[in-house]
């Protein structure tokens, strides 16, 4: 794990956030390979969920929605944690991962008098100062809070959304409306949410801030387990389309205890991160619960009528849910590779290369010119310049050309492209493979069909 987030912060993917000002725990900005990186996760995800099936369609709902949407919700009353402070050093814990770190046992939604019992009769330490002092545990809220408007009131409170989902339900007549969309389908939205986790943490595996690629599909109840089995094979294609092995991945279902209060059934796709199994996908059948709910305290019809049978209902809906950030942290984690290699000299020397799939890598070809000289200047600029209109290349002239492919391997880049003084001659080009290491010569006027073919 030090490796990917030293990798990361080097290579410039991600860096902590405020760093000149000391930091700002738990929160990471995405530098220019990392919001490439993010960028190719989301536009292949809108490709193979939206643009390429015709029972979808997208939304950009908005972050503050109106808080009567979060009361129908259950959030408002029912998004709490379980919360504990050591007297000691006053530091704040998740009580269910507290008791989960120091003795292996499962406890999220168990009651809390069942947690402080717990705690105490195993004189639980605090992983900061080692000191067995701790708070009665009690619930906490993990929304965001603001106020929308210039009064700083009760009446105009307004919340951070925590999940994308809602947004999707509020505008589910609309789309219904505009859209002459029949059940089953979905509506798709990628979006930041918030929420105000007592233990973050594990780079950018669990932050407060954090990205969704959601999808809420509308469907007959009777339909369910099918609609969800399907949903299941669909979500286990896209993590071998992006590159994660099936060896690192596994199921786990919530027990009855253990789900929401709109679930009616409820897995996880976790994956092997460094730091062991955790989720990394969610897909929930989530019921009528939401449409049921906003229809309740909103006074507004939510009924679909399907006019060919006369049949008016409320949709039951399944949801597979996709973390941005947390899939691109599988991501660095799968492709980070360690190899041995050749030197120029003959020897060997250890490589860091990222094997990111070809189309997810933040620089699909890197330009290097063999020295900084004008005639091989000008020749790898215009080699740069036509094929920038079609791929994200980059052009690099500093450095040796072995520091140079080293540099590209460890940001994932599929090619490197080198032009050398035979190039002025014989009007081709050196063209380098990251994973093989193998090396092509090229014309310079084939290289666009040698590419498409690439990729």
């Amino acid at each position: 794990m030090d490796k990917l987030v030293s990798l990361a912060k080097r290579r410039g993917f991600i860096y902590p956030s405020s760093e000149i000002y000391g930091g700002f725990a738990n929160s990471y900005n995405y530098g220019p390979y990392g919001v490439e990186l993010k960028n190719n996760i989301k536009i292949l995800w809108w490709r193979m969920f939206v643009h390429q099936r015709p029972d979808i369609v997208g939304l950009d709902g908005s972050i503050i929605l109106h808080p009567k949407v979060w009361e129908a919700s259950g959030h408002t009353t029912g998004f709490n944690d379980a919360l504990v402070d050591c007297k000691s050093c006053k530091n704040r814990f998740r009580a269910d991962h507290l008791i989960e770190a120091a003795l292996d046992q499962d406890m999220e939604g168990k009651p809390l008098a069942a947690m402080d019992k717990l705690i105490k009769d195993k004189k639980i330490k605090c992983p900061v100062c080692k000191k067995s002092d701790w708070t009665k545990i009690r619930q906490f809220n993990g929304m965001f809070k603001t106020h929308f408007g210039t009064q700083e009131t009760e009446d105009n409170l307004a919340y951070l959304r925590p999940e994308t989902a809602q947004a999707i339900f509020v505008e589910y007549k609309n789309i219904i409306d505009t859209m002459r969309v029949k059940i089953p389908f979905g509506i798709a939205q990628i979006g930041k949410a918030f929420r105000n986790e007592i233990t973050p943490g594990n780079f950018i595996f669990r932050t407060r801030e954090f990205e969704q690629m959601e999808i809420e599909y509308f469907i007959r109840e009777k339909d369910w387990k099918k609609v969800f089995e399907k949903w299941q094979t669909a979500m286990e294609k896209w993590a071998a389309v992006i590159g994660l092995d099936q060896k690192n991945l596994r199921t786990y279902e919530h027990p009855k205890e253990k789900l929401s209060h709109y679930s009616k059934k409820t897995i996880d796709i976790e994956y092997k991160f460094p730091f062991g199994f955790k989720e990394l996908y969610g897909l929930a059948y989530r019921t009528d619960f939401d449409l049921s709910q906003h229809q309740k305290y909103s006074g507004a019809n939510l009924e679909y009528y399907d006019q060919e049978t006369k049949e008016r209902f409320i949709p039951h809906v399944i949801e597979p849910t996709f973390g941005v950030d947390r899939t691109l942290l599988a991501l660095l984690s799968e492709a980070y590779t360690e190899e041995m290699a050749p030197t120029g000299e003959g020897g060997r020397e250890v490589r860091v290369v990222l094997k990111l799939k070809k189309e997810l890598a933040p620089v699909k070809i890197a330009v290097l010119p063999l020295s900084k000289k004008v005639s091989l200047n000008k020749l790898s600029k215009k080699v740069f310049d036509e094929l920038s209109q079609k791929y994200l290349c980059e052009y690099d002239e500093t450095q040796s050309i072995g520091k140079r492919y080293r540099r590209q391997d460890e940001i994932g880049t599929p090619f490197c492209l080198t032009v050398d003084f035979e190039s002025l001659e014989d009007k081709a080009v050196t063209i380098r493979d990251r994973d093989t290491m193998k090396q092509d010569r090229i014309k310079i006027d084939e290289l666009l069909d040698y590419f498409k073919d690439k990729f």
